[in-house]
């Protein structure tokens, strides 16, 4: 099996990692925090003191870190340490040209790369159902597929360099938006009078289904395994909403896009974050729709 170095031992990377050594993999690990470490320790991982230490002997380094700046920091510390041919894999979500800069250090090392950013949460992550969004060569995406699939029930090669990244961020500026477009369905119907199982026996059916609503139902009741049946436990938490949202209006910028809802979807996430909520699941934001005043 394959020698793999895992960078970022977080709520997303220790389950992802996990799942590669179930997988038969032999797995380096390394994060910043020791509490992270002593439970990729407990999953079976090799325990790395330092991410230069991670990668020395690893065919493939995953990297899985808060923004662009800490993946281009590794990448420059790493890459030079790296194995001749090794491949790089960072799942991070970051911006478009973080990536493509990462790509870029890569290759100037002699090395394949893809980015890889994934949505399906922590639940997905330790299922091992994740959705990978991948950008980067025919050739490194036919070397990243077979590791990507021991984490991931879908993996999507999206194109050239940073093109993973283009992805996730468009494909969740859709999720900000539409959870939002549900919970105010929601918080109109409780005023007029209609239940919650009703608004959802009609609406799952008909033309205002989609994911937010069916899967990720923001009220109690409906779809036992929403967080709203969890007081709203993350899942996937508001502030990782928020820096999304925010990727994808600085992509906007950059390209001149004009994305309205994304913009307003943007500044209600970020009230909802400031007003204490930046730990509860995005789904959230339905509590916030029902304090909110109407503006005439």
């Amino acid at each position: 099996m394959t020698t793999i170095a895992f960078i970022g031992l977080g709520n997303m990377g220790n389950p992802m990692a996990a799942n590669l050594v179930k997988a038969g993999h032999t797995v380096y690990g390394f994060d910043l925090l020791p509490d992270n470490l002593s439970v990729a320790k407990a999953n079976g991982l090799s325990v790395a003191s330092s991410a230069v230490a991670a990668v020395a002997e690893a065919d493939v380094v995953i990297t899985m870190l808060p923004a662009g700046k800490h993946v281009l920091a590794v990448y420059e510390s790493v890459a030079k340490a790296a194995k001749h041919n090794a491949l790089f894999i960072d799942s991070s979500t970051i911006d478009v040209e973080s990536a493509r800069k990462a790509h870029e250090i890569a290759k100037q090392h002699g090395l394949l790369s893809v980015d890889a950013p994934v949505s399906g949460g922590i639940g997905g992550a330790a299922a091992g159902t994740l959705t990978f969004m991948v950008g980067g060569s025919a050739d490194a995406f036919a070397k990243a597929e077979p590791v990507l699939k021991h984490m991931g029930a879908r993996i999507v090669h999206c194109g050239e360099d940073g093109n993973g990244q283009a992805a996730k961020i468009c494909n969740n500026m859709i999720l900000g938006i539409s959870m939002i477009g549900v919970s105010e369905a929601f918080t109109l119907a409780e005023k007029l009078g209609l239940s919650h199982q009703s608004l959802f026996d009609v609406a799952s059916t008909s033309s205002g289904q989609c994911w937010s609503l069916t899967t990720y139902c923001p009220v109690p009741g409906p779809v036992a395994t929403s967080p709203a049946n969890n007081d709203y436990k993350p899942g996937f938490a508001a502030a990782l909403m928020l820096k999304d949202l925010r990727l994808s209006q600085d992509a906007a910028t950059s390209v001149g896009a004009a994305t309205p809802l994304g913009a307003h979807a943007e500044a209600i996430y970020a009230e909802f974050s400031a007003a204490g909520n930046e730990g509860s699941d995005f789904s959230g934001i339905v509590n916030y729709l029902r304090i909110a005043k109407r503006e005439n």
